[in-house]
């Protein structure tokens, strides 16, 4: 499900000359330009974020008739969210479970089981026969690779965000902070347009029997092409001297939560504007208009793709506003704009075909002004040898908290009380950003 984004708010320790262009120039004396570490940034989070929206978009398209084919689509629907959400609750144990790796066998070997971990998973969800060949067992097993994907994801956490952060000149560091989120919608778009094409083009006993499996079958290649890529990046003795200079370590569990615990919860309250966003303006209306309306899916799976390019055009602009206004004033910012589209969402969302696509253009502009500074804006406030940690599980909790349960809960509730309940829970996100922001503020006053 998608992959790690957190990066880090501070740019202490960087070795690079202030207003150094982009991917010039020399990260840490090492022949490590700023432009090599986002290159390893870019390649890992488009990866996990394809198999991410692999994953969600079939939740919706498939799961529920190749796997819940006895409920209602309603109720399948909703057993398939609920399975999504089960990565997130296993990404946490996955960081903790491949840290442990790292500190005994090093950084390469992690990120080699962790993503062969992944593959696997997403291979295994490929081949799966559905709920007619094995009854039970099938989404039993499907619940089995889906938390094999959780605690992949998490483990495949490689620090290049914290470092490529760290290494920013000063006055750049927003635009360095948006460059790995771009994964987002690189990866929404590629897995759209996939599923749209497959969608479209066979017919749905085709799909539902082999079609949808080409997207796994992708995903997995895509993986297996990103874990060389980043190998070759993160295993080299340029780049293991930039991490221990930037004490870019994994933390031992018990001293961390002990005094940087309040730190990761800060954190990821702060970034839940954007991550509740996010799975209202990607998933969740994919289920609803395929439940309760009757547009094309293809071609509304095309005005999200539209909506995405609008959200990677939001985030790159949040470099520029963050490098002028700030990171937190940023989030700030956007929070109250997001707190404002929530009066408006569940009309737009009920206003038929115009109506829906004003939603998703709305929705993914906002996202992709928030979601470009979400990750890291805090990371700061750690301690330097806790930074590598804080960063991997502010990402986990964030992700928990804010995008886990979304889809769920917003069908759920959305279909017992209506579509007001966006209202809320949109308001609830931005609240609870504006919040954490404030009590940032307050503690950095005090130190």
């Amino acid at each position: 499900m998608a992959g790690s984004m957190a990066q880090d708010g501070s740019g202490a320790g960087a070795r690079v000359s202030p207003g150094a262009p982009f991917g010039t120039g020399n990260a840490s004396g090492h022949g490590v330009a700023p432009g090599d570490i986002a290159i390893g940034v870019v390649i890992g989070r488009v990866s996990e974020y394809f198999d991410y929206f692999v994953y969600g978009i079939a939740s919706v398209l498939v799961f529920p008739m190749v796997f819940f084919p006895q409920e209602q689509r309603l109720q399948g629907t909703l057993n398939a969210f609920a399975i999504f959400s089960l990565a997130f609750i296993a990404r946490p144990v996955g960081s903790f479970f491949f840290m442990m790796i790292q500190r005994r066998y090093g950084r390469g070997t992690k990120l080699t089981l962790a993503l062969f971990l992944l593959g696997t998973s997403t291979a295994g969800i490929s081949f799966l026969p559905g709920y007619d060949s094995l009854g039970g067992l099938a989404i039993f097993l499907l619940a089995f690779f889906r938390v094999g994907q959780g605690v992949a994801l998490g483990g495949s956490w490689d620090g290049l965000p914290s470092l490529l952060a760290l290494s920013a000149p000063k006055g750049r560091r927003g635009w360095y902070a948006m460059m790995s989120q771009l994964g987002a919608p690189v990866g929404f778009i590629l897995a759209s347009g996939l599923f749209a094409y497959l969608y479209g083009s066979l017919s749905e006993e085709d799909f539902l029997s082999w079609g949808w499996r080409y997207a796994f079958f992708v995903a997995l290649a895509v993986n297996l092409v990103a874990l060389f890529a980043r190998l070759r990046l993160v295993v080299t003795h340029e780049f293991d001297q930039l991490f221990n200079e930037r004490e870019l370590k994994p933390a031992d569990g018990r001293e961390f939560f002990r005094s940087q615990g309040y730190v990761v919860v800060i954190g990821a309250f702060g970034a839940m504007a954007s991550y509740v966003l996010f799975h209202l303006v990607t998933v969740f209306p994919l289920s609803w208009i395929h439940l309760y309306s009757h547009q094309s899916v293809s071609e509304f799976l095309v005005i999200e793709i539209v909506g995405a390019f609008l959200g990677a055009g939001g985030i790159v602009a949040s470099g520029l506003i963050a490098d002028r206004i700030g990171r937190r004033n940023t989030l700030g910012t956007l929070a109250i704009l997001i707190a404002v589209f929530s009066g408006f969402a569940p009309t737009l969302l009920d206003g038929g075909t115009l109506g829906q696509d004003l939603f998703l253009m709305i929705g993914f502009t906002l996202l992709g002004l928030s979601y470009g500074q979400a990750a890291g804006a805090m990371n700061a406030s750690f301690a330097p040898r806790f930074r590598y940690t804080g960063a991997a599980l502010t990402n986990d909790l964030a992700w928990l908290v804010g995008a886990g349960f979304a889809p769920f809960m917003a069908l759920y509730m959305c279909t017992r009380f209506g579509l007001g309940f966006l209202s809320f829970y949109l308001l609830a996100g931005a609240l609870c950003t504006l919040s954490a922001l404030w009590i940032n503020r307050r503690m950095a006053g005090r130190n």
